[in-house]
C-alpha cells in the first residue's frame, strides 16, 4: 500500500479531475453564452460577428499600410528627444492594432444600439481581448530585450484574457490542484508559476535599481574608480539577494525547507567551483586594494593593454591591436603585474642610439632632446634629457629619455616617431650613425721562408 504522503499519491487525481471538470464546465458555459453552440436563431448573428471581426482586421491592416509613410516621415523630423522618439516608434508599430481596436469598439456600440446585447457578445469579447493585448504589448516595451518583452506580454495577456472571459478563478483552482506533498510541505503548479512571475519581476526591478544606482555612483567625483566599481557590484549583489529571498517569502515559501538541500549543494559547489570562487574573491580584493582600476595600462605576461572593465570573474584588457583579453582575477593576484599608471599616468621611455666620434656630443644631445620635444605626446615636465652611456667600439652611445602621459595610446608608435625625428635632425646636421664593421688583413707568406 502506498502511503498518503508519497509523491505519487500527492498528485490527488480525484481532486485534479474535479477541478478540471469545473474548468471544462465553465469553458463550455462561456462558449454557450457567446453563441458558439448554434441554434437556428443565433447562427447568423454568430457568423456575422466573426465576419465583422475578420473584415475589420483586414481593413485595419490595409489602412495602416496606407498611412504608415506619412507617420514615419513625421517621426523622422523629431530631433533631440530620443525617449519621446522611442515611445512614438512603439506606438507607430502598432498602428494596425489601434485602428483594429477603435473600429471594433465602434461596431460594438452600433450593435448594442440596433439589436440585443446577447447578439454582440463575440464582438465585445474580441474588442476586450484586442484592447488588452494592445495595452500590454505597449507597456511591456519597458523591458528593453524584445524576446523577454514578448514572453511577458503573452503571459500577461493570457491571464487578462482568462479574466475577461471569466475563466480565471477556475484556471487558478485547476493549477493549484496539480501538486505534491511531503509531510507539511505542499508544492503546486500554481505556486511554481507564482514564484517564477514574482521572482522575474523582482529581479528585473533589482537590475533597474542597480543600474540607476550605478549611474549615480559613476558620476560621483569623490570616489576612486576602483571604489566605484566595488560599490556598484556590492549594491547589485545585495539587491539580487533581496529580490530572490523577498520573492520566495512573498509567495509563502518556507526557506528553512531548503536548509538541508542548500547545504548539500553548497558542499558540492565548494569542491567543483574552487577556481570560480577564487576568481570572485580575487576580484573583490583587487577592487578593495585599488591596485588596478579601469583606465590603467597594465602588462601581465605577454598581455599589454588598457583595462576596460573589472568584472566579477575576470578583467577585460584591450590591446592596441583591438583584441580584448579576459584575464582571470586570480592571475592578477598571484602573478607579477606591471601597472604603467598605478600612481601616475606619466611613463618614461628610453631610446638608445649611437653617433660618430666625429660628431660634437653636445650638439648630439641637443638634437636628441629636440627630436623628443617636438613630438605632440611628449610632456613638458619632466623635460627630455639625453646622456652619454659609453664610448663604444665604433660609436659614442647615448640614451634619450622623455615622458608621456597617455600610455594607453601606445608606446612603440611614440618610439618610432622620435627615432624618425632624430634621423631627420642628424641628416640635417650631417651627423653619421656608425655601424659595426670589421677589417680583415691578409698577410702574404714569405716564399723563402716556405722553402
Amino acid at each position: 500500500m502506498v502511503e498518503k504522503n508519497s509523491i505519487l499519491s500527492t498528485m490527488e487525481p480525484d481532486i485534479f479531475s474535479g477541478q478540471f471538470d469545473q474548468f471544462w464546465s465553465a469553458f463550455l458555459r462561456w462558449l454557450r453564452d457567446m453563441g458558439f453552440f448554434f441554434s437556428e436563431v443565433n447562427l447568423h448573428w454568430t457568423i456575422g460577428q466573426v465576419l465583422l471581426i475578420v473584415v475589420t482586421w483586414l481593413f485595419a491592416s490595409w489602412a495602416a499600410r496606407m498611412i504608415a509613410p506619412q507617420i514615419e516621415a513625421r517621426l523622422r523630423e523629431i530631433r533631440g528627444n530620443p525617449g519621446l522618439l522611442r515611445f512614438l516608434a512603439i506606438l507607430f508599430r502598432r498602428t494596425r492594432w489601434f485602428m483594429f481596436v477603435g473600429i471594433l469598439w465602434l461596431l460594438v456600440l452600433v450593435m448594442l444600439e440596433i439589436t440585443w446585447p446577447s447578439r454582440s457578445r463575440i464582438l465585445l469579447s474580441a474588442a476586450s481581448l484586442a484592447t488588452a493585448w494592445l495595452f500590454i504589448s505597449v507597456f511591456s516595451r519597458v523591458i528593453r530585450r524584445r524576446t523577454v518583452a514578448n514572453i511577458v506580454a503573452v503571459l500577461v495577456w493570457i491571464a487578462a484574457a482568462l479574466n475577461i472571459v471569466g475563466l480565471l478563478p477556475n484556471t487558478i483552482s485547476l493549477l493549484d490542484s496539480v501538486a505534491f506533498e511531503m509531510q507539511d510541505f505542499r508544492f503546486s503548479l500554481l505556486k511554481l508559476m507564482q514564484i517564477v512571475a514574482i521572482l522575474s519581476f523582482l529581479i528585473w526591478l533589482a537590475i533597474l535599481i542597480g543600474q540607476f544606482i550605478e549611474g549615480i555612483i559613476r558620476n560621483t567625483e569623490d570616489l576612486t574608480p576602483s571604489l566605484k566599481v566595488l560599490t556598484s557590484k556590492l549594491t547589485k549583489v545585495v539587491l539580487f539577494l533581496v529580490a530572490v529571498f523577498g520573492g520566495l517569502s512573498i509567495v509563502g515559501v518556507d526557506l528553512t525547507a531548503f536548509a538541508f538541500f542548500s547545504g548539500a549543494v553548497g558542499l558540492g559547489l565548494g569542491f567543483g567551483l574552487q577556481k570560480v570562487i577564487s576568481n570572485l574573491v580575487s576580484g573583490v580584493i583587487l577592487l578593495a586594494d585599488k591596485s588596478i582600476k579601469p583606465g590603467d595600462v597594465i602588462s601581465v605576461g605577454e598581455t599589454f593593454g588598457k583595462i576596460d572593465q573589472l568584472a566579477a570573474r575576470y578583467v577585460s584588457v584591450i590591446a592596441r591591436d583591438g583584441r580584448e583579453y579576459l584575464v582571470p582575477n586570480e592571475d592578477l593576484i598571484t602573478n607579477p603585474v606591471l601597472n604603467w599608471s598605478f600612481s601616475s599616468n606619466l611613463v618614461r621611455l628610453d631610446l638608445n642610439f649611437g653617433a660618430s666620434y666625429d660628431a660634437d656630443p653636445y650638439e648630439v644631445r641637443a638634437l636628441a632632446r629636440d627630436a623628443a620635444h617636438v613630438h605632440d605626446r611628449t610632456v613638458e615636465d619632466p623635460k627630455p634629457v639625453c646622456h652619454i652611456t659609453e664610448f663604444g667600439d665604433s660609436s659614442v652611445n647615448y640614451v634619450l629619455r622623455f615622458w608621456i602621459s597617455d600610455p594607453e595610446k601606445g608606446i612603440t608608435n611614440v618610439r618610432g616617431d622620435v627615432f624618425l625625428n632624430l634621423w631627420d635632425k642628424f641628416k640635417e646636421a650631417d651627423i653619421n650613425i656608425p655601424y659595426p664593421h670589421r677589417e680583415v688583413i691578409l698577410h702574404q707568406a714569405d716564399q723563402d721562408g716556405d722553402k
